[in-house]
């Protein structure tokens, strides 16, 4: 769901390239057209961290198995990989 909201706000920032405020999350989420792995967007991975402290929601979680995971992280990777995915359009 956290990929889906990235991809709106991406086609969004797309939609109005060169009218951002100063200071919003479009230049991020543009720069990440064209890259090819999660760990070549460090500045995105700390806006949805921002986001979800921002939202007092905890991002770090615990499986059932006691292996310990990252929401955001994984939002990052799958918002990545949107074009990877077997979508009907």
């Amino acid at each position: 769901m956290i990929a889906g909201m990235l991809q709106y706000a991406h086609a969004i920032a797309y939609e109005q390239e060169g009218e951002a405020e100063e200071g919003s999350a479009a230049p991020i989420l543009l720069e990440c057209e064209d890259i090819a792995e999660p760990e070549d967007a460090p500045e995105l991975l700390d806006l949805v961290i921002q986001l979800f402290k921002d939202a007092k929601v905890k991002y770090r979680r615990v499986s059932s198995r006691s292996e310990d995971y990252s929401v955001a992280e994984s939002a990052v990777a799958e918002f990545i990989h949107w074009s990877d995915m077997p979508w009907d359009y």
